[in-house]
């Protein structure tokens, strides 16, 4: 229930965020926007680890060096989703983003990319995955 509840959070707060870049980005640009978005967002979890304080900094070695990248991953997020919002409106980008999101943990599940066991996509999620892409085409029409 915990992790359900975590993912709903999530989702609400990418969705205030790619708005709130947008309109940030208006005045001053998107990798801008980016920046300070980053800054921010390192600024609170550095706050919030200084709180709660619990994980293993002697282990970070242990940890393959590709994946230290990820959090570049997260400055493309914000000027990709930015730059959506200008063209096709936060509707039709969140849209668009879940089903991207989902192909991606797709390829991820099916080929255990990243140390993930693999899983073999089944009748059920093809036909939810389908009936998403449907739906941002009704959306955007």
């Amino acid at each position: 229930m915990r992790g359900f509840v975590f993912a709903l959070l999530g989702g609400a707060f990418i969705t205030l965020q790619g708005v709130a870049n947008s309109r940030i980005s208006q005045d001053i640009g998107t990798w801008q926007t980016a920046t300070i978005t980053q800054f921010a967002g390192f600024l609170t979890a550095l706050i919030i680890l200084m709180f709660a304080g619990n994980g293993n900094w002697q282990r970070l070695r242990k940890v393959n060096p590709l994946y230290l990248i990820g959090g570049t991953f997260g400055a493309i997020v914000v000027f990709g989703n930015v730059t959506a919002i200008h063209f096709i409106g936060v509707t039709l980008t969140v849209s668009a983003m879940l089903i991207s999101q989902l192909g991606m943990t797709v390829m991820i599940d099916g080929n255990g990319w990243f140390g993930i066991n693999k899983q073999k996509m089944k009748l059920p999620q093809v036909i939810g995955i389908t009936m998403m892409i449907a739906g941002v085409i009704v959306l955007g029409l």
